[in-house]
């Protein structure tokens, strides 16, 4: 028996019944016309900072929609559902708004006339604003209006060095995802102007690589040149805390050249280091820990453990109406499974250099017949190493079938291993092809009309009274507590930023 099987048998079964998803996605505000809302976020929605579904992201313009944790899948689904269903709701009765289908951006104005996410007056409010603007000296403002689907993964028992090992496990094979469920192949040219990269124009409408996969997690995606001189460990939650500590509280000569304040008295960043905060540090997967009150994720992660996982590099489905199927989401419980279960060795400098260069091969060109990633020094055929891992997953999917009674896992794996085989079944290929039979060959045809099509379909479902009075009431209760946090400041935001950013608050 494999140490993979000896693990699977001795997984208790309420374990497996006890993992818990959530989601956190992300969506544009967008006009008619594929261009971005330049509106304040609708008062309607409520507050973008104590909302505990609707928020914004990086710009006032993109909507960020959470659920809670769920141990079904569906259940998790039907409350994105909903939610997606009062947002669109509320924009479509305030104009004609709707969110973006695709991860890459629509049309964009010129970079300085995205609008930053704002919060407010409080303390807190402030800082998230003023860390946005810092965003924005740092990478560019086009950059953050990226989308994409977080997946937020836990299991009951389990230990901070068992995520850590799945962690290490998941960056691994994160190119299986790439592959599966990559749906950015092409983007809007504007959001490459004034930047160098190597892509094809398709036609005036777009720019592509004919084999990408997910442009979004490629060099031209949330990449940063100063973060790729951090080198962070997976192998325990010291070493990693460790070297988050360092980005977080050493400076960093091009962002003390930025500074804090300018010259008229505006704040341009939160810090000088290289990470301003721990969210500014860019993974495909991150360790998490619920925090509490003004208190700072590394210290919870310090203090309390790993809680759960937050999985960051699937791209929104544009070919459905939320942006993720449930079909998916079973998917990523089975490959979440076989990354906790399997053997996952310490991963060492060279590995990890291999790691990235073949995220970002599988995202440029990774439907590229016979295209060969790095394994341990050595090249191997991407489709032969991915099916040997989703291969090595069919017995936790059968794991997974016995505990919830059905067969959803054993045939989300199916699907998968099919579409691996047939690369024109990918949503990159999907993409490029609806492109090319229906829109010209325009990224910004497909994408508006994809969200039309999901606006359409969320505005047609059944949608109560009581529905209605509860999200409005949500609203009302995020609006309340944000004047709550308001009046309750007692400091300067000077100080309260000195107090928040200095490094004994990082445990």
């Amino acid at each position: 028996m494999s140490t993979l099987q000896q693990h699977i048998t001795a997984c208790p079964p309420e374990a497996l019944a006890g993992i818990r998803r959530g989601i956190e996605k992300e969506g544009l505000r967008v006009l008619p016309t594929g261009e971005l809302a330049l509106t304040p976020h609708p008062a309607a929605l409520g507050s973008a900072l104590t909302h505990p579904h609707i928020t914004t992201d990086y710009s006032e313009s993109q909507i960020e929609l959470v659920t809670g944790a769920h141990r079904g899948v569906q259940q998790c689904l039907d409350e994105l559902t909903e939610i997606h269903q009062f947002a669109l709701r509320v924009l479509h009765e305030q104009g004609d708004e709707m969110l973006w289908a695709s991860s890459m951006p629509c049309r964009l104005p010129t970079d300085e006339t995205i609008p930053l996410a704002r919060y407010g007056s409080s303390n807190v409010g402030r800082a998230k604003s003023v860390y946005r603007m810092g965003l924005g000296h740092r990478y560019g403002r086009r950059m953050q209006t990226i989308c994409g689907i977080h997946y937020n993964w836990s299991m009951p028992g389990v230990t901070s060095e068992q995520y850590f090992a799945l962690i290490r496990n998941f960056r691994r094979h994160a190119f299986v995802l790439l592959y599966l469920f990559g749906a950015s192949p092409a983007l809007c040219p504007c959001f490459a102007q004034g930047r160098p990269h190597a892509m094809q124009r398709l036609s005036e409408q777009a720019l592509y690589l004919p084999h990408a996969t997910s442009l979004r997690m490629g060099r031209l995606g949330y990449q940063s040149d100063a973060q790729a001189t951090l080198a962070v460990s997976y192998n325990g939650l010291r070493g990693y805390a460790d070297s988050l500590h360092e980005a977080l509280t050493k400076p960093y000569p091009a962002y003390e050249a930025v500074g804090i304040v300018n010259p008229g008295g505006d704040y341009n960043q939160l810090g000088t280091s290289l990470l301003q905060i721990e969210n500014e540090f860019y993974g495909t997967i991150r360790p998490k820990r619920v925090i509490q009150p003004g208190e700072r994720p590394l210290h919870a992660l310090r203090e309390r453990g790993v809680e759960y996982v937050e999985v960051r590099l699937m791209d929104l489905d544009p070919f459905v109406p939320v942006g993720i199927t449930a079909e998916t989401m079973r998917l990523l419980d089975v490959f979440l499974l076989h990354c906790l279960l399997s053997d996952s060795p310490p991963d060492t400098p060279q590995e990890i250099t291999e790691l990235k260069h073949n995220q970002h091969l599988t995202a440029a060109r990774g439907r590229e017949p016979g295209l060969c990633l790095v394994r341990n020094g050595r090249s191997v055929p991407l489709v032969d190493w991915a099916a040997q891992v989703l291969q090595e997953c069919a017995p936790l999917a059968a794991a997974l079938d016995a505990t919830h009674h059905s067969s959803d896992y054993s045939a989300a794996l199916a699907s998968a291993r099919a579409t691996l085989a047939h690369p024109e079944q990918t949503p990159s290929a999907r993409v490029l092809e609806r492109m090319a039979q229906a829109h010209g060959n325009s990224f910004t045809g497909f994408s508006t009309q994809q969200s039309v099509l999901a606006r359409d379909a969320l505005l047609a479902l059944p949608w109560s009274a009581a529905q209605q009075a509860r999200f409005a009431a949500l609203a009302d209760e995020s609006m309340a507590a944000q004047k709550a946090i308001e009046a309750a400041d007692t400091l300067p935001f000077e100080e309260w930023r000195q107090h928040y950013m200095a490094a004994q608050g990082l445990g």
